[in-house]
């Protein structure tokens, strides 16, 4: 099955795929490709029935990027399921996915940087 995210979106910081999620503090988030994200961006995860850990399911937090594909999430997963990626894809599958949603505001770097130009 195809992953059905584009890599140079019109529209950023876009939504990503989750590929892993740590059991721990803070939780270390890996994406199947270059997330572009920045330290201070505010996300929220969407965890799918079968991706485990549905404790984590639209929580939100502010991340540190750590490299191109991970970041770290001020959220504690250490007593939560683990994360796993389904061997069997249920009809109308939706991968696990993080999505931004703000900004910290004394920061303000992705509102300043004018991705479209």
């Amino acid at each position: 099955m195809a992953i059905l995210a584009l890599t140079d979106p019109t529209y950023k910081p876009a939504m990503r795929i989750i590929s892993d999620i740590t059991n721990s503090f803070p939780a270390t988030i890996t994406t199947t490709f270059n997330h572009n994200y920045i330290t201070g961006t505010v996300v929220r995860l969407y965890i799918p029935v079968g991706f485990g850990m549905v404790q984590a399911n639209h929580m939100q937090g502010i991340i540190t990027v750590n490299g191109d594909t991970t970041f770290l999430m001020d959220i504690d997963t250490s007593t939560f399921d683990p994360f796993v990626i389904p061997i069997v894809f249920p009809k109308n599958f939706q991968h696990a996915q993080v999505v931004p949603i703000g900004e910290v505001n004394s920061i303000l770097t992705a509102a300043t940087d004018n991705v479209l130009g």
